[in-house]
């Protein structure tokens, strides 16, 4: 069905709706209406519905209030959640709160290297890194598989096809990590807890990988995250040390914290 076109005062109480929401972030209209360069008593008919601001205008309280002309035409309070799948209407109170409320205590920014058997390869292990940072409220993850890896696998070896991306969230006890290739054409589950160590830089927990059953490799097995702080030293050792490793080639306390000769239940 057609969408029943907004007459021009429909249109004009939903821009002046959009205009008042924006503007509760400011303490003074007198201030913002400066900051605009807008006429203090034209921006009140904008903001009551009485007219429209022209074109130039209207492309000026876009830019400022970083929206687009959609202003016009919905409600300002679900552009800002459209495409904020974890934070929207329908998930913001079961995923949304996880997502928010992850803290740099619990899961501190930096570069981590990661420990974990491999998928494709006996009796190896694979050793990466993993750059966790936060932006407006969300913990992201982002990094790129090991060059070996890719080349094992018959896949580009280029940052482009070996980038990884993904969101953290909190859970009851530790953090979940939901990381994609690029065009979200794999996808991993990853769950880390803290454990006790000297410096207090350690997560174990485990990795699943979204293959059907019956694929060759495993699909799930330990893995280990060690935050290695802001040294430059020990960033740049461990960026050399990445790829396949074989099990004596693993840090010794990752090598502990992966109890490989334990099953994993």
């Amino acid at each position: 069905m057609a969408k029943v076109p907004l007459s021009p005062a429909d249109l004009r109480s939903v821009f002046g709706a959009n205009l008042r929401h924006l503007s509760k972030k400011y303490p003074s209209i007198s201030e913002l209406t400066r900051q605009l360069s807008i006429n203090r008593t034209q921006f009140n008919r904008y903001l009551s519905g009485e007219s429209f601001p022209r074109p130039d205008i209207l492309d000026r309280i876009c830019s400022f209030f970083n929206v687009d002309a959609r202003i016009l035409l919905e409600p300002v309070n679900e552009l800002e959640t459209k495409g904020k799948v974890l934070n929207g209407q329908f998930l913001k109170d079961f995923l949304g709160p996880g997502v928010s409320s992850l803290s740099e205590q619990s899961f501190p920014s930096g570069i981590y290297r990661f420990s974990r058997r491999s998928f494709i390869r006996d009796n190896h292990y694979l050793v990466g890194l993993s750059y966790i940072f936060r932006s407006e409220g969300v913990t992201y993850v982002k990094g790129f598989e090991p060059k070996e890896a890719m080349r094992h696998q018959g896949l580009p070896s280029f940052s482009h096809s070996r980038e990884f991306r993904g969101y953290a969230t909190r859970q009851d006890d530790g953090v979940a990590l939901i990381i994609a290739r690029r065009g979200a054409l794999t996808c991993s589950f990853n769950y880390l807890a803290r454990v006790a160590s000297l410096e207090n830089n350690f997560w174990v927990g485990y990795v699943s990988r979204t293959v059907r059953e019956g694929s060759s490799g495993i699909r799930v097995t330990k893995m280990v995250y060690e935050h290695l702080g802001g040294k430059f030293g020990d960033i740049l050792g461990a960026a050399r040390g990445t790829g396949f490793v074989p099990e004596a080639g693993l840090m010794p306390f990752h090598h502990h914290l992966l109890q490989i000769t334990e099953p994993f239940h």
